[in-house]
C-alpha cells in the first residue's frame, strides 16, 4: 500500500505541469499578468503615477475674467484681462454693445489675454472664451458712467475751408490737470505732411500749428480719442471722432502804420493796395502776426465792451474781421472822411478801410478787401506804435518762435 501510494506521486506531478498549470496560468487576468512580469517594487511606483496623470489630464480649465462676471458699475481705467488655470486660452473675442470690439494680446503661454485698450464707460461688453480643451465661458460686464466729463470745442469748423494762418485751436469746458495725458489723445496730421505740435496756452486751451504757416491747399485731420480720458480728477473726456478741414489759397496782408497802407499779396503775387486807418496816439494798434478769427457782414461794436466807457456804440459796423480777443478788427468805416484813409491813423485800435453804410457797396475797399478773406488769412501790423499782441490774444501764436512754441507742450 505504502509503495503503490509513493509510485503514483511522481504521475500526478507530471500531470499538473503539463495540463492544471496551463488552464490555471490561462486563467489569470491580463493586468494582473503584466504587473506579475515585474518586480513588486515597480508595481509600487507605478500606480499613483499613472493615478495622478489622469487626474491632470481630467481637470477642467477654470476661467477668470475681470471685471468680474455681472459687475454693474465696472471700472473703466484698466484693461480687461482674462486668465485661465489648468488650460489654454484659443478664443477671447470682447465686444461691447455700441458695436465696438476690444483687441488684445495673449501671453507667451496662451494663458492671459489683455485688451489692448481700456473699456469705454458706461457701456455692456459680453466676453466669450474658449479653451484649447473645448471649454466655452461667458461673461458679461457693465462699465460705470463717468461722474463729471468735459468737451473740447475745436476750430475751425470741420469741412472748412481756411487761410494758411488758421491753427487748430481747443478749448475745454473743464480745466485740465493731466495736460499730458490730453495732448497724448489728441492728433493732428496734414497732407503733405509736415510736423505739426501742441502749445498750451492755459489750463483750458491747446493749438497746434507747424513750424512755418501751412501750404496752400492742405488737408488736415483732427482726432480726438478723449473718451474716457482722465483730464483731471474725476473727470472724463467723451468724445472719439476725427474731423477733416481744408487751407485755401495763401492770403498775406501787411498793414504799415507809417504809411497807412495795407498790401494784400495772395499766392505771393500782390493783388490790392488799401489806404487805412490805424489806432491813435491814446489807442494803438496792436503789432505782430494776427489772424483773422470770425467775419461778420455787419456788427454792433460798442466801447464799453472793450473798457472804453461810453466813447462810441455803433450798431452796423460793416465787414468786420476779428483780428484778437481782446477786440482789434480790420473792418469797414462809413463815419469817417475819405481824406483820413491813408493820410490819418484815428481808430480806438482797429485797422479800417473806406466803406459805406449797409455793406452792400461792391466798389469800396472795406467790401473788397471783406470779400477777398477767409477765416485765417494772416494780417501782419507793423509801425503801430505799440507791442506785439500776445500769441494767446486770438489765433495768434504765430508770433512765438518755433522753439518757444514746442516748449509749451506736455510731451
Amino acid at each position: 500500500m505504502g509503495d503503490s501510494h509513493i509510485s503514483n506521486r511522481p504521475e500526478q506531478s507530471e500531470k499538473w505541469s503539463r495540463r492544471g498549470i496551463i488552464a490555471a496560468l490561462g486563467a489569470v487576468p491580463a493586468a494582473t499578468l503584466l504587473t506579475g512580469c515585474g518586480s513588486g517594487s515597480a508595481h509600487t511606483a507605478q500606480g499613483p503615477a499613472a493615478t495622478a496623470s489622469v487626474r491632470a489630464a481630467t481637470k477642467k480649465a477654470v476661467v477668470t475674467v475681470t471685471p468680474a462676471d455681472g459687475a454693474t458699475k465696472a471700472g473703466f481705467g484698466a484693461p480687461v484681462e482674462v486668465v485661465v488655470t489648468d488650460g489654454t486660452l484659443a478664443s477671447v473675442k470682447v465686444s461691447g454693445n455700441d458695436g465696438s470690439v476690444l483687441e488684445g494680446s495673449y501671453n507667451d503661454g496662451r494663458t492671459a489675454w489683455t485688451s489692448s485698450r481700456n473699456p469705454y464707460s458706461g457701456t455692456r461688453y459680453t466676453v466669450a472664451v474658449t479653451t484649447q480643451g473645448g471649454t466655452e465661458e461667458t461673461a458679461t460686464f457693465t462699465t460705470a458712467a463717468p461722474g463729471e466729463t468735459f468737451l473740447g470745442y475745436f476750430t475751425p469748423e470741420a469741412g472748412s475751408t481756411s487761410g494758411v494762418g488758421m491753427p487748430v485751436s481747443i478749448n475745454f469746458t473743464r480745466a485740465v490737470s493731466d495736460r499730458a495725458a490730453v495732448q497724448k489723445a489728441i492728433t493732428v496730421t496734414a497732407e503733405p505732411a509736415v510736423e505739426i505740435v501742441g502749445h498750451w496756452f492755459s489750463d483750458t486751451r491747446l493749438d497746434f500749428r507747424p513750424e512755418t504757416y501751412w501750404a496752400a491747399g492742405t488737408t488736415i485731420t483732427l482726432g480726438l480719442r478723449l473718451k474716457d480720458v482722465q483730464g483731471a480728477d474725476g473727470v472724463y473726456g467723451v468724445q472719439s471722432k476725427d474731423v477733416t478741414f481744408h487751407i485755401g489759397r495763401q492770403q498775406i496782408s501787411t498793414v504799415d502804420l507809417a504809411t497807412k497802407e495795407m498790401t494784400v499779396r495772395r499766392d505771393g503775387e500782390t493783388v490790392a493796395t488799401y489806404p487805412v486807418s490805424g489806432g491813435d496816439a491814446e489807442h494803438t494798434t496792436w503789432s505782430g502776426i494776427m489772424v483773422i478769427s470770425e467775419r461778420f457782414e455787419q456788427t454792433r461794436m460798442e466801447s464799453s465792451t472793450v473798457g472804453l466807457g461810453d466813447e462810441y456804440d455803433i450798431s452796423d459796423v460793416p465787414h468786420a474781421q476779428r483780428l484778437t480777443t481782446s477786440g482789434t478788427f480790420v473792418h469797414g468805416n462809413y463815419w469817417a472822411s475819405t481824406a483820413v484813409f491813408g493820410h490819418q491813423n484815428t481808430s480806438h485800435g482797429c485797422i479800417g478801410l473806406h466803406d459805406t453804410k449797409g455793406a452792400n457797396d461792391s466798389s469800396v475797399d472795406g467790401y473788397r478787401f471783406y470779400d477777398s478773406s477767409l477765416l485765417g488769412d494772416v494780417v501782419t501790423v507793423k509801425n503801430s506804435g505799440e507791442r506785439t499782441v500776445e500769441a494767446s490774444n486770438g489765433l495768434n501764436g504765430w508770433n512765438l518762435s518755433w522753439s518757444d512754441w514746442k516748449a509749451g507742450s506736455a510731451l
